[in-house]
């Protein structure tokens, strides 16, 4: 008698996004190994894979490309006693012996630059990667891979396709159309949600950064020797989680029926992708780090952005976000998309020199200080006007009196 295995998402593994197949790495009747990856799934943050429970074949695909994939779904089924079938032997070494190294067939012009940050991709490719390679006669070196260690996925090599087909066949002088990836309709999808669940007001305050920028000056270079990059973020994340402790039901979601307030704080930090979108990696226990363990944790988690290593579990299980969007230019934003299902997002713009008036020894004078505005917008179902600018004179009290 045959014994069967279903094939099931881990437990959280999509948590706080939708995730749909993006590729089924094998087909049925397929042999698979156990922990070998059969399936590529998308969400609107990164992509991830589903591997084999279990060695066998795969007798059943039950949620087609396209199709949302939930933990209550199963997602396909596997015969840890059957064989696999003779055709798909024969496909799969077909596969294998296809050219790696064609050339794609079109024009120079229209394969992208590889920019100073790309990076190879990973030499393993799936059979659905092979055949679209196979099919429409691309080089692999020319495609920026996504996938874990820059791995090359079904998806980069559509997108790739999609470009170049718009690339070819744009005859307008006067426009050009540019088709959504998976991962900009995912975010307008996101941002829409957020916008018509929760009414957005937004806060903004001024504050003084010569404390930190003292501190940093003082011991940025021995953090260097330890492997570590102290950024003005760290910072910005110490006195979020001490405005959060003075004021801790902005750092909660909200139901219908009550205000759910988070123990620990799971930082995310709003990412630029360029023209590919946004993702937020979430650091995590906050509350039980100093500026030092703070600034540990995002080297790290820069250094795997960096190298494509981010996982899912990387950007889950946020309980408050920060945009950073000061680092590309802008003094203030608003409002802040707030990054459902949570009630409030702090805004850090430029860091810039500014007259300001001070009091010295009683008089005031125009002294030159390093500012920067910091905005904080909140669902006004959770909170009010009070929560927003307590919380924003806590955090402004906190930087501008740092202590070492």
């Amino acid at each position: 008698m045959s014994k069967t295995v279903d094939i099931t998402l881990e437990e959280a593994q999509t948590e706080g996004t939708t995730a749909t197949v993006a590729e089924w790495l094998k087909q049925v009747g397929d042999r698979v190994c156990k922990d070998e990856p059969i399936i590529e799934l998308e969400t609107d943050k990164v992509m991830m894979e589903v591997v084999a429970p279990a060695d066998g074949v795969l007798t059943a695909i039950h949620v087609e490309v396209g199709e949302t994939a939930t933990e209550q779904k199963i997602l396909g089924t596997i015969d840890t006693e059957a064989e696999s079938k003779p055709e798909n032997e024969e496909r799969k070494t077909k596969e294998k012996s296809a050219p790696k190294d064609k050339q794609h067939s079109l024009s120079q012009k229209n394969t992208p630059a590889a920019g100073p940050l790309d990076h190879p991709p990973s030499k393993f490719k799936s059979p659905a990667v092979r055949r679209l390679l196979s099919q429409h006669d691309l080089n692999p070196e020319s495609i920026p891979g996504t996938g874990k260690n820059n791995r090359l996925t079904s998806r980069d090599i559509k997108a790739y396709l999609d470009q170049v087909e718009s690339d070819s066949t744009s005859s307008s002088d006067d426009s050009q159309f540019i088709k959504h990836t998976p991962m900009r309709r995912k975010i307008a999808e996101h941002m829409q949600h957020s916008l018509q669940t929760a009414p957005h007001v937004t806060a903004v305050f001024d504050v003084d950064l010569s404390r930190i920028i003292a501190h940093r000056t003082q011991h940025k270079k021995s953090y260097e020797q330890r492997g570590i990059k102290l950024t003005f973020t760290a910072y910005f994340i110490a006195a979020t989680v001490s405005a959060l402790r003075h004021q801790p039901k902005i750092n909660a979601r909200f139901h219908e029926d009550g205000l759910e307030v988070f123990n620990h704080m799971n930082i995310g930090i709003g990412t630029a992708l360029g023209d590919d979108g946004l993702i937020v990696p979430v650091l995590k226990h906050c509350e039980h780090k100093n500026v030092e363990q703070i600034a540990q944790g995002l080297t790290e988690m820069t250094d795997k952005a960096r190298t494509g290593e981010l996982k899912q579990s990387d950007v889950q299980g946020g309980t408050f976000t920060i945009s950073n969007h000061g680092v590309s230019g802008s003094l203030v934003a608003t409002p802040i998309i707030i990054n459902q299902p949570q009630v409030a997002i702090l805004g850090l713009g430029k860091i810039e020199k500014r007259p300001v008036v001070k009091t010295i020894d009683g008089e005031d004078a125009l002294v030159i200080k390093p500012m920067c505005y910091v905005s904080l917008t909140i669902d006004h179902r959770a909170l009010d006007a009070y929560h927003t600018n307590d919380f924003l004179s806590h955090f402004k009290d906190f930087i501008e009196n740092w202590e070492a």
